[in-house]
């Protein structure tokens, strides 16, 4: 059995055009851990275009200071709420533009995925979500606001399913 013993930094974004989170964790073998965490806010008057490149011009920093070398993102949920798709639809596009930019490997998540990969329940609510998160990166606090323990909860989803193809692929 091959053991991953090498650090690779991952990035996850939680997106929405008035708030995307972002979270940084680094894998070692099986143990993660956050190297940072943050949310990108944009104010609700500003035009759509001035909007999303905020999301693309902040990702795009904390790509440069980070150096992930993937990332996982959630998906949109098409709810009730087709505007709100719409708009989140457009704020992931601008993180994924920065992605591309950066040549990062990118895993697309539906939120119940993540929730079953950090929680093992794909139906978890969000408070279960930011306790797993704290609890499987080993912090001394809930990370807040929610959309950067969403964030890091998708870069934990990344990892964790990415290990699974690898040992699927090893044959183990």
């Amino acid at each position: 059995m091959t053991q991953r013993s090498q650090k690779t930094v991952i990035m996850g974004i939680d997106p929405g055009l008035a708030n995307t989170g972002w979270g940084i964790i680094e894998e070692c073998g099986s143990s993660k851990r956050a190297l940072a965490y943050g949310c990108i806010s944009t104010p609700s008057t500003g035009d759509t275009a001035s909007r999303l490149k905020t999301i693309h011009d902040q990702i795009s920093t904390v790509i440069t200071r980070y150096h992930p070398v993937e990332l996982g993102i959630e998906s949109i949920y098409f709810g009730a709420n087709s505007k709100s798709a719409m708009a989140t639809g457009q704020a992931r596009g601008a993180a994924l533009v920065a992605a591309a930019v950066s040549h990062l490997t990118v895993g697309e998540y539906s939120p119940r995925q993540i929730k079953q990969a950090v929680v093992g329940t794909g139906t978890a609510e969000k408070d279960q979500v930011q306790y797993m998160v704290k609890v499987l990166l080993g912090l001394d606090h809930t990370p807040t606001p929610d959309h950067c323990a969403d964030a890091l909860a998708a870069a934990i989803c990344h990892a964790h399913l990415r290990r699974q193809a690898e040992v699927g692929r090893e044959g183990i």
